[in-house]
């Protein structure tokens, strides 16, 4: 599996983050015969999520997206990181950023302000709302950065959640595309 943010607390270098919600995969899944590698593991992970019966689906409805749309808003305005891309699925989370400050700090403080939030806003208390852990990749280069964020931004088509990145309206694509929309001109860097 991958290597825990504690391994990857590197600042200043761009970072490809992913979280899910807690119990959003199935507990009997399927996975490749061999051993997979991380890579494999995350395709055959976000392919189950992508596809899912059942489990979570919280960040379906538009006030938990939004709450934590404005968590990840905060943690740029507080300069925790730099922004790049992001997507918010019904079950989980992607963002492309460059740390500030230690990547298991802003992910912590991400996940538990989100957390207690949207669980209020669920009227659910004592239960888990993300799952521990994430997936996270230090990002090597220019290349594999514009891959991983054509990846993010249309990943909402390949889940069949919309037809062209820029109709997904809980993703840097569509903020972007309606921001101009709106006449606002391109989106603010974030």
């Amino acid at each position: 599996m991958p290597a825990a943010l504690s391994n990857l607390d590197v600042i200043g270098r761009p970072l490809f983050i992913t979280f899910r919600l807690h119990d959003s995969l199935p507990a009997q899944r399927p996975f490749p015969a061999s051993d997979p590698t991380s890579g494999e593991a995350f395709v055959t992970m976000d392919r189950l999520l992508d596809h899912a019966r059942c489990g979570p689906t919280f960040l379906r409805q538009p006030a938990i997206a939004q709450l934590v749309l404005t968590s990840i808003q905060w943690g740029v305005a507080i300069g925790h990181y730099e922004l790049h891309s992001w997507v918010i699925m019904p079950n989980r989370v992607r963002l492309l950023l460059t740390p500030r400050v230690s990547a298991s700090k802003l992910l912590g403080s991400l996940k538990a302000a989100t957390a207690k939030r949207a669980n209020l806003l669920l009227q659910r208390s004592g239960q888990p709302f993300w799952q521990d852990g994430s997936y996270d990749r230090l990002v090597r280069d220019g290349d594999e950065f514009r891959r991983i964020q054509r990846y993010i931004e249309g990943h909402p088509v390949t889940a069949l959640l919309a037809a062209r990145p820029e109709q997904y309206a809980w993703s840097s694509a569509g903020r972007a595309a309606w921001e101009a929309a709106a006449g606002r001109g391109p989106a603010p860097q974030m």
